[in-house]
């Protein structure tokens, strides 16, 4: 039976939904083809995970199914990157880009046969949206659809080699594969934006007449089939225009776009983004318990010298402890901000997604990506060279975050914008940027303080809003509006960023008071404090500055932080509990009970006959 205190944090880690959202996915992965397997070339590691992608498929309800819950969904982020990073890649292209887009666009009778196709996954289907030429300004894309109305067709067709479709998965081209392709529709002499195309790109005889793809490059870890697509007139029959409510052809055959703009028409088709970005989001901190979970099990059991002693396990090593617990941490706050993010994603309407909320996705996904990149690389650090084996896994999620980081927006991009957004938006008060806000009185706080952790964090990002506004507004001198957010953009990413870093301390504060365990309230509650001290401590030369606060209190910063680093350490193994992970899941040998044991197994190498452990053990 699960201990109380580790039910009770499990129950806020997944906002109470593992049994019924989690756990298969927990025991699916269990299987036996997801064990390691090394030696493999890239292309053989890349096939592994199509196979895997199946395994998974076969394992769980119907695609469609899932994608009717966006909690089902995020949970399908979340865990198979743990064993296999391209693995996750592959399934989430599938079920959340690509069928997503045509659950949304083409859910219609005269699709239906392609549409249970993907479901089956009798193919994989890739997203074709970036061109070699367009990343972030997809908008701007060049790949064109155009209507011809004697063969009720669309040619589809790569105008040149800035147009050429880039990272999605065509390099394996034996593998049946029906992508959604983002082109240009132009009928009648007009351009109408960019539209989905369900385009059949390959089939298990190779790539489809008109197709052309070359392989990318190849990236460390990951040996998915990435590629540099075009296109070469082929004909796209009409039915697989997913229009949805975004126009569609009337009764003479002539295409009408729905009412609104080109842009808006283009961020409904790009509707997938959002989810998108909570998914990775979702592998981002799975990905990040995982290291942290790894990392403090080898270092409770590592042994090491110490003044006196010999036998004396690393973690016990305060700044062993600082590294491992602040990433504990932050561990901690990414996943309940992305809890947050999710109840607020979930709880909107669909249709029209109001712009709080875009913010507070967009934040999180970069937040998120950002902190457990740094998670994940102080883990594998703090193992020294076990940390560098994929057999170990850290070293892989670091190749994870690298993707993670970029994909679903490019995190510096994606967060410009957003606090290019929130500075346009304008305010009329302190909450919003608009006046001054008072700075909390310092004198007699405790750095341990929630409350004044917090209010330190609201005032500062409050600040830098209301300092980017004036400036944006200045109009003195002459400059140019590219001018005014060039000299702003850095303060814009600083105070998005500071946005992300309140919200999250105010949810981890939030878990604390909904703790029902008196061990997990007091575990939480001193995680909470390192947290919010860690940020506290980012930003004391700003706080300091605007008296939030004092000299003494920025010289205790360090020594308040090992002192929790000290109260902590009783509470290690019951917080990483609450991750419902296990050596079993994760075949990590230094993750295992006896790790000493566990990588001579993996290695086949005992040593002496007096070493060799004994069978079974």
């Amino acid at each position: 039976m699960t201990p109380p205190v580790s039910a009770d944090l499990s129950r806020l880690l997944f906002d109470g939904r593992y049994e019924q959202t989690h756990q298969d996915l927990h025991e699916l992965l269990l299987d036996p083809v997801f064990d390691p397997r090394e030696g493999l070339t890239m292309a053989e590691a890349g096939r592994l995970a199509y196979e895997r992608s199946r395994a998974v498929h076969a394992g769980l309800e119907r695609p469609r199914e899932i994608l009717a819950d966006p909690w089902r969904l995020f949970a399908l982020a979340e865990w198979p990157s743990l064993v296999d990073v391209s693995t996750f890649s592959l399934l989430m292209v599938h079920y959340n880009l690509a069928f997503g887009t045509v659950v949304e666009h083409g859910a219609r009778d005269d699709l239906k046969d392609l549409f249970d196709e993907l479901d089956r996954l009798d193919s994989f289907s890739p997203y074709m949206a970036t061109e070699l030429g367009y990343g972030n300004n997809v908008a701007a894309l060049r790949t064109e659809a155009v209507y011809d109305a004697g063969t009720g067709t669309f040619v589809l067709n790569t105008p040149d080699a800035l147009a050429q479709k880039y990272m999605s998965y065509s390099g394996f081209q034996d593998i049946p594969k029906l992508a959604v392709v983002m082109a240009r529709l132009k009928a009648d002499g007009r351009d109408h934006g960019v539209f989905p195309f369900l385009v059949r790109i390959s089939d298990r005889d190779g790539l489809r007449p008109g197709v052309h793809a070359a392989p990318c490059p190849e990236k460390p870890v990951q040996g998915l089939d990435n590629g540099l697509t075009w296109f070469d007139h082929v004909r796209v029959p009409r039915r697989n225009l997913l229009h949805g409510d975004m126009g569609g052809f009337d009764e003479n055959g002539v295409f009408r776009p729905a009412a609104g703009n080109q842009r808006k028409r283009f961020l409904r088709a790009m509707s997938r983004i959002l989810p998108g970005r909570l998914c990775v989001s979702s592998a981002a901190t799975g990905a990040g318990r995982a290291a942290v979970y790894i990392a403090l099990r080898y270092a409770a059991r590592r042994l090491t010298n110490a003044p006196g002693r010999n036998d004396l396990p690393v973690i016990e090593y305060r700044s062993h402890q600082l590294a491992l617990f602040t990433a504990l941490a932050k561990t901690y706050a990414m996943t309940l901000l992305l809890n947050h993010a999710k109840r607020e994603f979930t709880g909107a309407p669909r249709d029209a997604v109001p712009a709080g909320l875009g913010d507070l996705v967009s934040i999180t996904k970069a937040l998120a990506t950002w902190e457990m990149t740094e998670v994940v690389a102080t883990c594998r650090e703090r193992c020294g060279a076990q940390g560098i084996f994929s057999v170990n896994r850290i070293a892989d999620y670091g190749s994870l975050l690298q993707g993670l980081v970029t994909a679903e927006g490019d995190n510096q991009v994606l967060l410009a914008t957003t606090a290019g957004q929130i500075i346009a938006r304008g305010g009329d008060g302190a909450e919003d940027g608009a006046e001054p806000d008072t700075a909390p009185d310092p004198r007699g706080r405790s750095l341990r303080d929630p409350a004044f952790l917090v209010a330190a964090l609201r005032h500062r990002e409050r600040e830098l809003l209301r300092a980017a506004r004036a400036a944006m507004a200045d109009d003195s001198g002459d400059r140019t509006y590219f001018e005014a957010w060039n000299g702003t953009i850095n303060s814009g990413l600083e105070m998005a960023r500071a946005r992300g870093v309140r919200i999250a301390l105010e949810c981890f504060t939030a878990a604390v008071d909904a703790a029902r365990d008196e061990t997990a309230r007091a575990a939480l509650g001193l995680l909470a404090a390192l947290y919010g001290l860690t940020e506290v401590r980012r930003a004391a030369d700003w706080l300091l500055a605007r008296g939030v606060l004092t000299a003494e209190q920025v010289e205790r910063l360090p020594v308040e932080a090992d002192a929790l680093c000290a109260e902590i350490r009783p509470y290690a193994d019951t917080l990483t509990d609450g991750f419902n992970l296990s050596p079993e899941l994760l075949r990590a040998p230094i993750a295992a009970d006896d790790y000493v044991a566990a990588f001579q197994r993996r290695t086949g190498a005992f040593g002496p006959a007096a070493a060799r452990p004994a069978e079974g053990g």
